[in-house]
């Protein structure tokens, strides 16, 4: 009886091996080259296949141009950041386009704090670019609070104020462009 255990272990192994080599071998994890289009040196194969897409780095590729838009280059992101410069910021997140402040409160009155969200639908300097979201916590003696979504003068103001200050940062960087690059007629 213990023979025949092993025997069916022997068996499921082998069908297992030969059944995870048959799917290895389908998935294209192993395909033959030709030697004569390979390159001999390996750092010419290592540019070779990850040109082609069939590698990585770990340290990144050497000596490759990237262009970056990095959130200085932003006119509503500077805007909203310099606008926002009195207030401690809790989240800020360029490439999901969110700013979010951490809760304000100007000490008038105590119980009642702000935080204010701004999310940029676009880069471009827009009214309908960015949403301006203000919530209201209030706090009783306890230290219960309640948080409301408000509509306020508030959001109005400041989005009117973000896109003052982005349209000057706009034209401030049209002027710039222009003095760096010559004119070609």
């Amino acid at each position: 009886m213990h023979n025949f255990n092993l025997n069916y272990k022997k068996i499921f192994f082998t069908i297992t091996a030969l059944t995870l080599i048959g799917f290895l071998n389908s998935c294209g994890i192993y395909k033959p080259v030709d030697a004569r289009k390979t390159p001999p040196d390996a750092a010419s194969r290592v540019k070779k296949n990850l040109e082609e897409g069939k590698g990585f780095t770990l340290m990144g590729p050497k000596n490759k141009s990237t262009n970056f838009q990095f959130a200085s280059s932003n006119p509503m992101w500077r805007a909203t950041l310099e606008i926002l410069d009195f207030l401690p910021l809790a989240n800020v997140d360029y490439s999901g386009g969110i700013i979010t402040t951490d809760w304000y409160n100007e000490g008038t009155a105590s119980e009642e704090s702000i935080k204010i969200t701004i999310r940029f639908l676009t880069n471009e300097v827009r009214s309908d670019g960015i949403k301006v979201i203000v919530h209201k916590k209030k706090c009783n003696i306890q230290q219960k609070c309640t948080v409301k979504k408000i509509s306020s003068a508030l959001e109005r103001e400041l989005q009117v104020a973000i896109l003052k200050k982005a349209t000057i940062f706009e034209k401030d960087d049209i002027k710039k462009n222009k003095r760096t690059r010559p004119e070609i007629r």
